[in-house]
């Protein structure tokens, strides 16, 4: 058997600390759009992060505060269903976790051309996407409008 060289050795345990750092700083999974509630707690243990609910008229708010300060509020509908996701913070949420089978919709009209730091505005014919900020300064929000309750305002999404 062969000793590997110092140098072997060197590079064996930077790329082994890559991954690892890699792996660190893997985003967090959020609530699904569209998808039942129980996604809210499993994001709150995911995230280690600490949930605060507030009850409205017709939904309820979860609000999750992740240790890197990113606050997800997730919106869910009195039947049990994620109709909306607001985000604010220094780093983007996962947005194929978080738009689930609306991802699609998303990325394909995402990926048009901008100019600058323009806001990223997606409305479809179901899906609304509103996304802002820069490095570090991050906020938007994404709603399915056929799932909105009734009497909601989007203006209620903060």
């Amino acid at each position: 058997m062969k000793i590997p060289s110092a140098r072997a050795v060197r590079q064996l345990s930077l790329l082994a600390a890559g991954v690892l750092a890699g792996q660190a700083l893997c985003l967090p999974a959020y609530a699904t759009l569209g998808e039942d509630f129980t996604t809210v707690e499993n994001d709150r243990v995911q995230m280690k992060a600490q949930l605060r609910t507030t009850a409205a008229a017709g939904y309820t708010v979860h609000e999750i505060q992740t240790p890197t300060r990113t606050v997800v509020r997730e919106y869910v509908s009195a039947a049990g269903k994620v109709f909306a996701v607001s985000w604010e913070g220094p780093v983007l949420p996962d947005f194929r976790q978080m738009l689930g089978r609306y991802f699609e919709e998303y990325h394909s009209r995402a990926g048009s051309p901008r100019v600058g730091r323009r806001a990223l505005v997606i409305e479809g014919s179901d899906l609304v996407v509103h996304s802002h900020g820069r490095m570090r300064a991050f906020h938007g929000n994404a709603y399915v409008q056929s799932l909105l309750p009734p009497n909601f305002s989007v203006d209620q999404i903060k």
